[in-house]
């Protein structure tokens, strides 16, 4: 899974409990404000063979006139291909869409595992569209909704912990294991297939197939149980 959104437009000030606690403050005031722009899908079962037909893609209403954004990461969507003027006149409903992933089968199912990069940010969006609501206003009620929806996460970005020799963002770790892309960067689809095809390959190089889900299941890079736990204060 991977999603596209509008960048980060703003930073919580004051003195936070943790700098996850710091992270997830500046999560929900980006997510409570932005809108989502493409979601990317790739299917495969346990084994990691691909369904048919494997990734979807899906876009967003969006209009560069009216919603929030951080202009460097549009200008890298429309490096990327992504058509903003689409989006404004096509692009999917964000209400109906959730309903229809509430139904679809892929939420609150243990069977269903879901596969990410570095993706606190993913999960926030995909917990907006299936709410329709602000996020929760501290970090433990976050992850508690977070496991009735996907009670089944990996990030590949923790499980690069116990990798010495993985570095890096994904097309890194892509690379260094001779995943190849299909498809454009930094747009959904493609990069959902590429993160899926990356955590099989790892999975078989770095866990001899198998991951030790008591400490890598529901684990998010930088929140929670994977960010760290200093105090930290921001003044600006």
């Amino acid at each position: 899974m991977d999603t596209e959104f509008p960048g980060v437009v703003a930073r919580p000030y004051g003195t936070f409990r943790s700098h996850t606690d710091y992270q997830y403050q500046t999560l929900k005031l980006n997510v409570d404000i932005l809108r989502i722009i493409q979601l990317g899908l790739t299917l495969a079962d346990e084994n990691g063979n691909l369904a048919e037909p494997c990734c979807w893609q899906f876009h967003f209403k969006f209009s560069l006139s009216e919603d929030t954004f951080a202009q460097d990461s549009i200008d890298l969507l429309t490096t990327a291909g992504i058509n903003f003027e689409k989006h404004q006149a096509d692009g999917i409903d964000a209400l109906e869409f959730g309903a229809l992933l509430t139904t679809s089968g892929l939420v609150f199912s243990d069977d269903v595992k879901w596969i990410s990069f570095h993706s606190y940010y993913d999960f926030g969006y995909l917990m907006k569209l299936l709410t329709q609501e602000n996020l929760p206003s501290e970090e433990l009620d976050f992850f508690d909704i977070l496991r009735i929806f996907f009670p089944c996460i990996y990030d590949i970005k923790y499980l690069m912990k116990s990798c010495e020799t993985l570095k890096g963002g994904l097309n890194k770790v892509a690379e260094a294991l001779q995943v190849r892309r299909v498809g454009p960067t930094h747009q959904a689809g493609s990069d959902s297939l590429v993160t899926c095809l990356t955590f099989f390959k790892m999975r078989r190089n770095y866990f001899d197939d198998v991951i030790d889900d008591s400490k890598y299941l529901g684990v998010l890079y930088g929140l929670g149980q994977g960010g760290q736990t200093a105090p930290v204060t921001c003044l600006d």
